[in-house]
């Protein structure tokens, strides 16, 4: 096993205790500003900073998820991420891949990358031959579409919830009898911009995270990634409903905030 593989089986899991996963993002293109980074070394800078503040897993993405942007060809993915990459686990980081292209998270956890955050929901066999092949642990993440590029409108009836944490316990129990053994994360998949009504999507983000209870049936940690709202009070409230339900891992932007409140709310930091 690497030293990537056993610092991310060393994380502690369990009730009372919430990770934060801060988002360094090396995409330009994204559409939160304040995760963009410029360099390798202000990556490192920003992981860091986060490490200071509680933040325990780095996740590290080079493409933009945003449906109105353009994919980027793998080899152009991996040369904006490995540099950044190399410096953080070489500084000791748990990292977290954000892509949904196999050839990426191929180099990637070749490289240290101890997650492979499949923003295409783990539907890709080539994805899966890589996550088992490595040993890696995974992020098995709902998503209505191929990955985010090609999304269109996202389901809003009563009761989805239910159905996506049903969806999702199915999914981790298939990949499991397929060989995968490392640790892997239940994901809703709040973080996808899909082209459905704005303020429904948004009721239907918070009645998700009022049903992490549904989201354990899969047996697994869950992950939350709190939506980046415009409204800086509307993204606080999501993410204090997050902790208050017991998210076990809460992907941010706002790190600074979410160790905060967790600690606040009686929380501790893993």
């Amino acid at each position: 096993m690497t030293p990537a593989l056993d610092r991310l089986r060393a994380l502690e899991f369990g009730p009372g205790i919430t990770h934060v996963m801060a988002v360094v993002n090396l995409s330009p293109e994204s559409r939160v500003a304040h995760s963009v980074v410029g360099s390798p070394a202000e990556a490192l800078e920003r992981a860091r900073a986060s490490r200071d503040l509680g933040a325990s897993i780095i996740d590290l993405g080079a493409q933009s998820s945003h449906f109105e942007n353009q994919p980027l060809a793998p080899a152009e993915e991996i040369d904006r991420m490995l540099p950044a990459l190399a410096l953080l686990v070489d500084d000791g980081f748990v990292v977290s891949v954000d892509t949904w292209k196999p050839e990426v998270a191929a180099v990637a956890v070749a490289a240290g990358a101890a997650i492979v955050n499949d923003t295409g929901g783990l539907a890709d066999p080539l994805m899966v031959d890589v996550v088992r092949a490595a040993g890696a642990g995974a992020v098995v993440m709902h998503i209505e579409g191929a990955n985010p590029l090609e999304v269109g409108y996202r389901a809003l009836e009563d009761g989805q919830p239910e159905i996506v944490a049903a969806g999702l316990a199915d999914r981790v129990a298939q990949l499991r009898t397929e060989g995968l053994t490392g640790p892997l994360l239940v994901d809703p998949g709040l973080s996808i911009n899909y082209r459905s009504d704005y303020e429904r999507y948004g009721q239907l983000q918070l009645a998700t995270i009022r049903s992490i209870d549904a989201l354990r049936a899969a047996g697994e940690p869950v992950l939350i990634p709190v939506p980046r709202k415009a409204i800086t009070h509307r993204m606080v409230a999501y993410l204090t409903l997050s902790i208050e339900y017991g998210a076990d891992v809460l992907r941010v932007h706002d790190v600074d905030a979410a160790c905060d409140l967790v600690t606040l709310l009686g929380r501790q930091l893993g």
